[in-house]
C-alpha cells in the first residue's frame, strides 16, 4: 500500500501539470521565444521547492520509505558533462515540444502520437546506457 501514495501523489501531479498548462505545446513554445513567463515560473517554483527539499532532507538526516537515512553524495564537476548533456536535453524538448514529465501526462490527455516521442526517450536512455562508459563525464 505504500506505492499507492506515490501512485495518487502522480496523478495530482498530472493533473496540476494539465491544467495548468505547463504540458501545453504552445507554452513551451512561448517559453523558448521569451514571450511569457507562465513556464519559468513553473519551472523556478519547481527548483525552488527541490533545493529547499533537499536541503531540508540533508539537514534533518530523514529517512527513506525503508527506514534508511537518505544519503545524497555530492556530484562530480564538470562543464562537458552539463553542456553535452543541457543541449540535447534542450534540443528533444524544444524539437518534441514537451520534456520527460510531461510526455506521460500528454499521453493521459490522448495525445496519442506522443508515444513516438516517448520511445524515442526510452530508446535514447537505453542507448545512453549501452554506452555510458565510452562517454565523456
Amino acid at each position: 500500500m505504500k506505492n499507492g501514495l506515490y501512485i495518487l501523489l502522480g496523478i495530482a501531479f498530472g493533473i496540476v501539470m494539465y491544467k495548468s498548462e505547463t504540458a501545453s505545446w504552445f507554452r513551451i513554445y512561448e517559453m523558448f521565444h521569451f514571450q511569457s513567463f507562465h513556464m519559468y515560473g513553473f519551472i523556478g517554483g519547481a527548483l525552488a521547492v527541490g533545493v529547499l527539499g533537499v536541503q531540508w532532507i540533508k539537514r534533518t538526516q530523514r529517512k527513506d520509505i525503508d527506514g534508511k537515512v537518505i544519503n545524497i553524495p555530492p556530484k562530480e564537476k564538470s562543464v562537458m558533462r552539463y553542456l553535452i548533456g543541457g543541449i540535447c536535453f534542450g534540443l528533444g524538448w524544444a524539437l518534441v515540444g514537451a520534456c520527460p514529465g510531461p510526455l506521460f501526462v500528454l499521453l493521459g490527455a490522448g495525445v496519442w502520437n506522443i508515444l513516438i516521442a516517448i520511445i524515442g526517450a526510452l530508446l535514447g536512455t537505453y542507448l545512453y546506457g549501452i554506452f555510458k562508459n565510452k562517454l565523456p563525464h
